[in-house]
């Protein structure tokens, strides 16, 4: 009686978050006594815990039990059954199953992975030549490393060894860790054994690859044994480059002095001043004099990199340097490298920002070239954040500039910034000083609008639709049929797959926030499938997606704390969205806890002062505690500031002895120029969210 209380939801739910011998007859009796869409689901989720635990025949029985009665999810038994009946060894129903992955009327999730599983079906029955067909030529769409593993297997299938060998080669290189590489550096053992002189030796660059790979995987131990193994197995400049990586292990991992003595004494066999191998040594000498506080060292190493003028190692060392010297307020040291990496590396990802620093040193000192330089950044690039503060800070220039009260030319920018950038920080500011009289009266100039005519700022985004396609609806229709069979882990990739992939990613994004069962969870699914939410206007889609976005949970406790303190409630819900976006367990990496993020020795020390006793860690997961002290404590810096959030807000993420040493850099004239001229890029964009939040 207890059984057919229950719905066939949660018995789904029940039995995949504890699949017990009780829950699986409970799951089983209810798919044996319904023939409908609702026993056919009871059946898929038996099938996909049955494979998760490895009892592949069981999965094999309860997939095909449910496969006619879901057309809308045949991809997914298709799939699920090909990697049964290939653990199973049928080699040939994994092939077929494989195959009906990609049958289904819209895009799959497991299309590209189908793509391995078939081959592999194909080469271990026989049909190896087809399988190294399919795979060639679907090559692209492949995942990576299980494709070209996939391609190594189907041509030692087909006995063409010398190509199997090179896409053993290619996983065992390029892809270092994991399954695929163990298998693949077995595979290579035994076909060097088998091919004798016909074994087609790795090329030495793959060679010092693999230890760089293994350099990025931070895998830093790893990476300095291989580079050391290389050094007495090879010659030419990858030889140098395995002595330089060894170096670069050493400073990767922690032990700079070490690393500094090593390559300042490292003597490379290529005296080419040209080499990729000196220019990445002199790249590593800097960056441990960096480390070392030795700024004389580092631009020594840095100045003799210009001999490798188009170097990514000299790109890497100009933004290092400049960035030190940024932090330092050292604008005379830091703009000239700035401008060296947007000048000589103008299709870098730093470019932009490099250029933004040059300009904005130059408006912030009040330089005459001020509005030409952040002109020049509108136009060389119009898609980078910085462009929303160019905006505004022309709009500024033109009303108290140089042209100071041309409100013509003002209008024109904040008219463009508010369009383009609409809840961006910037876009909330231009909107703010359009409200201005002068500038409210002021027609918009077409001087002005003849200059941001061409300028090719990104195309916007288009409102959220009122209603879903055929292709939305259906896709949400499967994600809410695998949620419905206790498998929300799929029901969440299948949406995330969609907005991916185009079609509405906004309506996607909302459904996909409609899954999560709370509010933190809700805001980070709809922030990840929508990242760019903040390019549409507030009329451009309804308020529900805002509400998802920018939710009130707890918002008793924190109204209550704000008042108590005399904060504005929003501002602390502000606060919260970008500290923890509502988790009250979120717990960071520097043991801050909590909603509003507040540290142990800082909770205790407050609770003192705000009469709570019994005080543990733990105390700050509980809501109504966690706000009360944070909002204790934002007051206290408040008032220190005397009511500038600006200021409040940076010592809340940097801290206060920071801040005080930023204040003194420049004549700020408004508190946006203070927040531009943050240095450190985690707390200027911290500022920025939070105010407009």
């Amino acid at each position: 009686a207890a059984v057919s209380a229950q719905t066939p939801e949660s018995l789904a739910h029940a039995y995949r978050d504890s699949p017990t011998p009780a829950r699986a007859k409970a799951l089983q009796h209810f798919a044996a006594s319904h023939k409908d869409v609702n026993g056919a689901l009871a059946h898929f989720t038996l099938g996909i815990v049955s494979f998760e635990q490895k009892r592949f025949p069981d999965a094999i029985q309860h997939l095909e039990a449910a496969q006619s009665r879901l057309p809308k999810l045949a991809d997914y038994t298709a799939y699920y059954l090909a990697a049964a009946h290939s653990e199973t060894q049928d080699y040939p129903a994994a092939a077929r199953e494989s195959a009906a992955v990609r049958s289904v009327p819209l895009p799959s999730p497991f299309a590209a992975k189908s793509l391995v599983l078939q081959a592999r079906g194909l080469a271990a029955s026989g049909s190896a030549p087809e399988a190294v067909r399919l795979l060639r030529e679907r090559y692209a769409d492949l995942p990576q490393p299980d494709g070209d593993l996939a391609l190594a297997i189907a041509y030692e299938a087909a006995r063409d060894l010398p190509h199997a060998a090179q896409y053993y080669q290619r996983v065992y290189y390029q892809y270092p860790t994991g399954d695929p590489a163990t298998r693949a550096a077995a595979a290579l053992i035994a076909l060097r054994d088998g091919m004798g002189a016909a074994y087609p030796a790795p090329a030495p660059e793959a060679m010092v690859e693999r230890g760089f790979k293994l350099l990025a995987q931070r895998e830093y131990p790893r990476a300095r044994s291989e580079f050391e193994a290389l050094v007495p197995q090879i010659g030419g400049p990858e030889r140098d480059q395995a002595r330089v990586g060894i170096g670069a292990a050493e400073f990767l991992a922690g032990d700079v002095a070490a690393a500094y003595s090593y390559l300042r004494s490292l003597e490379l066999s290529d005296r080419d001043a040209h080499s990729e191998a000196q220019a990445e040594r002199l790249y590593y000498f800097a960056e441990c004099a960096r480390k070392l506080n030795d700024e004389d060292q580092m631009m020594e190493a840095v100045g003799k990199l210009a001999r490798h003028r188009e170097s990514l190692w000299r790109y890497k060392a100009l933004v290092s340097a400049a960035n030190r010297f940024l932090v330092t307020n050292q604008p005379d040291k830091y703009v000239p490298l700035y401008k060296a990496v947007y000048e000589t590396f103008p299709d870098q990802p730093l470019a932009a920002s490099s250029h933004w620093r040059v300009a904005w040193a130059a408006y912030i000192r009040r330089r005459h070239d001020a509005r030409e330089l952040l002109r020049e950044h509108l136009e060389r690039y119009p898609g980078h954040p910085s462009a929303s503060a160019a905006l505004y800070f022309l709009g500024r220039l033109a009303e108290a500039g140089p042209d100071h009260n041309d409100y013509p030319a003002a209008r024109a920018f904040y008219t463009r910034l508010a369009a383009q950038f609409p809840n961006y920080y910037y876009g909330i500011l231009g909107r703010e000083r359009m409200a201005q009289p002068q500038i409210a009266a002021a027609a918009p100039s077409e001087k002005t609008a003849q200059f941001l005519r061409p300028i090719a700022f990104p195309p916007r985004r288009v409102a959220v639709p009122s209603g879903p396609d055929p292709e939305t609806t259906l896709r949400i229709a499967r994600a809410r049929l695998l949620e419905s069979a206790g498998l929300p882990d799929l029901a969440q990739s299948e949406l995330r797959f969609g907005a991916r992939i185009g079609g509405q990613p906004y309506l996607l994004a909302m459904e996909l926030a409609r899954t999560a069962s709370t509010p933190h969870q809700r805001l980070h699914n709809i922030k990840s499938a929508a990242p760019d939410y903040l390019s549409l206007s507030l009329e451009d889609a309804p308020p529900a997606f805002w509400q998802l976005l920018f939710p009130l949970p707890f918002e008793k406790d924190l109204v209550r704390s704000a008042k108590q303190q005399s904060l504005d409630p929003y501002m602390v819900a502000a606060i919260v969205r970008q500290e923890s976006e509502f988790d009250p367990q979120a717990l960071s990496a520097k043991q801050a806890y909590g909603l509003i993020q507040v540290e142990p020795a800082t909770g205790r020390a407050l609770a003192r002062r705000a009469g709570i006793k019994r005080f543990s860690n733990r105390s700050l997961f509980q809501p109504a505690i966690n706000l009360t002290l944070g909002a204790y404590y934002l007051r206290a810096l408040l008032d220190q500031w005397g009511g500038k959030w600006e200021q409040t807000l940076a010592s809340y993420n940097a801290g206060k002895s920071r801040v005080n040493e930023w204040i003194t850099w420049n004549q700020y004239q408004e508190p946006a120029e203070f927040v531009e001229s943050i240095p450190f890029t985690e707390t200027r964009e911290y500022v920025e969210a939070v105010l407009r939040n």
